[in-house]
């Protein structure tokens, strides 16, 4: 017996209607947004309670919607924007059927509020299966609309048990307010949680499309992006957009397309652009693109879908094809170069130093070794200065022997009880005569003794002893290393306090990295690479040689050697030197130079014992300076800053407290010692500067200042927070990208 057909009841064709409509909340999140940038408005907040589920309101500053039509606004296929079907061939707004509102009233509780520009007032009504549940209530309220959304599918049960989490569908919802910010730069998106303060989505009025990318993709995507534009007026489309050039790639792929400014999905064009990519980017690896197309509305089809999700258009393979070639230019023009990102080392971080585990017969325990677990052990084979031409320094070492002729050395001899450094173009007047260091005995510094009870292997350090012969040319040499032959012990609380600071901060991994390290090659006088294990790291030499002359000056504390000027310097005559330079910040206010002059040389000269006994500073009757600290053998700190060296002594070293006194005086030391960013690597002959000696600063980079940061530094957690030690380089990583290419 045949079926007997029935027409279905008005309220079950429109839950069926409701139901293609809107399968979860964002699509009906996606609706409302739409009625709002039809209603033109420019800001736009949604809040949502469990993914839009038990609450979903959004609210604009649109036109609002009159009160007369506030009656039928529900209901089905009533809208503004559409009149005939022919009106279909030029639509150029989000909605056109009319069935939004109404079927989100058929599956959830919808609440409206409403004011126009005329009206004195906002009315408020209540909605339910389309049709207004009562008379619409005056109340306060702004410019624009905002509808309340509660309890979705509540009248839908299988529908409601077949949605996701309530996080997962906040992350749909959070997905579409990201891709309507993107492309509508002109409108300010808010997206949060019922009751949270901080918001998910934030965007402004005058933010770019990049800047909103930027704050909703992070900077890692914005950084990378190229525009793409095309037009073609015989197929009738123009496009715009965003895309990442080749050395961004992510593991899903982004893809946001607005034909006409609605978002909607494409899978040919999406197939024919990443095709593009798969010729750049690693397997199995995606890029993010933005679109926006413009086709003629004659053109285009939007009435497809029951959610407008997809359209057609006419010439759709010529145009696809076109925009393909398009971004295939575009990105042939980027592949010159690639561009890598390294995060440095976070101060709470842990650095494992993986070391090979040995057996008894000395065998690691692995039978065999990756190629990419290989560490270069001989650091002789190959450095970064094999690959760059360069000059011999002229600069030489005189060692003074026991019958008085001076044999010469170069640089990489050993140390010598009395050595002269001077230029070989400069007369011996020029000469600087450094006294050897006045450390009697082997010893080693506190933090040494600290690391020995860490690591059998540790480095045992020898300072140098002196001579039996201390014989000297100039007077007073003989008294000076008479009276400090033997090595003083520290007693001052202050200093051993500041010395037991240095070793709370040490950073352990740091450390290990240092003592560790395989010297590379010099970058430039404050940058150089060092290698440890398998990771290769860009260092600051000069923040680490100014750490390295602050411990010095605190654990040698009254043991310096004396590194005596042939002429003696004025103190006067230094200090107008200094305030000369736009260094010092001299201002008429601070008083004439003069003035500033002769204050800091009685303040220094009245300091003159206290400096020559703790710090090797020797200024004499005639107040001129006649010596600096041997801080490190080898070692002649940047003569062109001893003027400024001398101001900053009377204006920046706190003299009234003895921990603060010691404390800001090494400061200020260690500043001059310290490696200058500009200073030359290699000595250019053709600027020479006669008042200086020449000095090779890579020479002295490599061999002086790095065994001493092996051997002695204690990195403190400061110089990771300051991008110190930057890796660039992982050998694993990097035979993972081989491995792709």
């Amino acid at each position: 017996m045949a079926e007997v057909i029935r027409k279905l009841d008005e309220t079950v064709v429109n839950r069926i209607a409701a139901g293609e409509v809107i399968q979860r909340p964002a699509n009906a999140l996606k609706e409302m947004i739409e009625n709002c940038l039809d209603a033109k408005a420019t800001s736009i907040q949604v809040t949502v309670k469990s993914g839009g589920l038990k609450l979903l309101q959004i609210q604009d500053n649109g036109t609002g919607i009159r009160k007369e039509d506030m009656e039928i606004v529900c209901e089905r296929f009533t809208t503004s924007k559409l009149r005939h079907f022919e009106d279909l061939t030029s639509i150029s707004t989000y909605g056109f059927r009319g069935e939004a509102l109404a079927s989100i009233s058929h599956v959830a509780h919808v609440a409206i509020t409403t004011k126009t520009q005329d009206s004195k007032c906002a009315y408020k009504g209540s909605y339910l299966d389309g049709k207004l549940k009562s008379v619409l209530k005056p109340c306060a309220g702004n410019k624009g609309t905002q509808i309340t959304v509660e309890d979705l599918f509540y009248n839908i049960a299988t529908r409601r048990k077949a949605l996701k989490s309530p996080s997962e569908e906040h992350a749909k919802v959070t997905e579409v307010v990201s891709k309507y910010a993107i492309h509508n730069s002109g409108v300010s998106f808010t997206l949060k949680k019922q009751g949270e303060s901080t918001a998910d989505v934030r965007t402004s009025q005058n933010a770019t499309i990049v800047d909103n990318i930027r704050i909703i993709y992070g900077p890692s995507v914005a950084r990378e992006l190229l525009e793409v534009s095309q037009e073609n007026p015989k197929l009738g489309y123009k496009m715009k957009g965003q895309i990442t050039n080749a050395n961004y790639s992510m593991k899903k792929c982004i893809f946001l397309l607005f034909i006409n400014h609605r978002l909607v999905d494409c899978s040919p064009l999406k197939k024919a652009i990443e095709t593009v990519y798969s010729a750049y980017l690693p397997k199995h690896m995606h890029p993010f693109m933005y679109m926006s197309l413009e086709i003629n509305p004659a053109n285009i089809d939007v009435n497809v879908h029951p959610t407008k999700y997809e359209v057609h258009f006419l010439h759709e393979g010529a145009i696809i094809e076109d925009i393909q070639k398009c971004v295939e230019q575009k990105l042939i023009g980027c592949n010159a170069s690639r561009t890598f990102f390294a995060q440095t080392l976070l101060p709470s971080s842990q650095i494992n130093v993986k070391e090979p585990i040995k057996n008894s017969e000395g065998q690691s325990s692995k039978d065999k070794v990756y190629a990419h677990q290989m560490v270069r052990t001989d650091d002789k084979l190959q450095k970064l200065d094999a690959f760059m031409a360069g000059e011999k320094s002229s600069m030489q070492v005189v060692q003074s022997t026991d019958d008085g002729q001076q044999q010469a050395k170069n640089q990489d001899g050993g140390h010598s009880s009395k050595a002269v450094y001077y230029s070989n173009e400069s007369s011996q007047s020029d000469k600087m005569v450094i006294d050897p260091p006045v450390t009697s005995s082997v010893r080693k510094r506190p933090h040494e003794l600290c690391c020995e009870e860490e690591e059998e292997d540790d480095i045992e350090m020898q300072d140098s002893t002196i001579p039996t012969n201390t014989t000297s040319t100039e007077a007073g040499n003989a008294d000076d290393l008479h009276n400090r032959s033997h090595h003083s012990p520290v007693r001052l609380t202050s200093v051993l306090q500041l010395q037991q600071d240095v070793e709370d901060k040490l950073h352990k991994g740091l450390r290990e990295i240092v003592k560790h390290h395989t010297f590379v090659g010099c970058v430039s006088s404050q940058h150089a690479l060092l290698q440890h294990q398998t990771k290769l790291y860009l260092v600051d030499t000069a923040k680490l040689s100014k750490e390295l002359f602050h411990q010095l000056l605190l654990f040698d504390f009254g043991n310096f050697g004396f590194m005596r000027l042939s002429t003696p310097a004025p103190i006067h005559e230094l200090a107008m030197l200094a305030l000369e330079s736009d260094e010092s910040g001299w201002t008429e206010a601070d008083g004439t130079k003069e003035e500033l002059a002769t204050y800091i040389k009685d303040l220094l000269t009245s300091k003159a014992e206290m400096m020559k006994e703790y710090f090797s500073i020797e200024i004499n009757q005639e107040e001129m300076l006649c010596s600096i600290p041997l801080l490190l053998d080898d070692y002649v700190p940047p003569l062109q800053g001893l003027p400024m060296f001398i101001l900053r002594l009377a204006t920046e070293v706190c003299w009234d407290s003895e921990k603060e006194c010691f404390d800001t005086f090494c400061q200020e030391c260690s500043s001059f010692y310290a490696v200058q960013k500009d200073l030359p690597l290699k000595e250019n002959k053709k600027e020479k500067n006669e008042e200086f000696p020449s000095y090779n600063w890579s020479w002295t980079i490599e061999h002086v200042l790095y065994p001493a940061f092996r051997n002695l530094l204690l990195p403190p957690h400061r110089l990771v927070e300051t991008s110190s030690f930057l890796q660039i380089a992982n050998l694993p990583d990097l035979y993972k990208v081989f491995e792709r290419c």
